[in-house]
């Protein structure tokens, strides 16, 4: 019973992290729609990411051509296991991803 309980934790924990992924990859897609400085955009995906350790994440951009056309951000985070009991029924690390696409204003 206690092992199931663990699971379950640690599912709970790997839902945490790719909600707070989802919000990130939101949080640059705003950055990225408005400003056209990659690092800036960056820099806003880490900070809406507090609770995540950020050498495990990497964010990708891409802009098409043009000013006002859609700038897509995407996420991946390569979520260690937290609990070290149920870590015998998970892999080593789970890659979480999301992406959120949003149309440039800075054109």
């Amino acid at each position: 019973m206690l092992l199931l309980a663990l699971a379950t934790l640690e599912l709970a924990l790997l839902v945490k992290d790719q909600l707070v992924i989802q919000g990130a990859a939101r949080a640059g897609a705003r950055q990225a729609a408005v400003s056209t400085d990659d690092d800036s955009v960056r820099q806003a995906t880490f900070d809406a990411a507090p609770g995540l350790d950020g050498a495990h994440m990497a964010v990708s951009i891409e802009r098409e051509s043009g000013g006002d056309g859609p700038v897509t951000v995407t996420v991946t985070y390569h979520a260690p296991i937290a609990v070290p009991a149920v870590a015998w029924l998970f892999p080593e690390a789970v890659d979480l991803s999301a992406t959120a696409v949003m149309r440039q204003e800075t054109g």
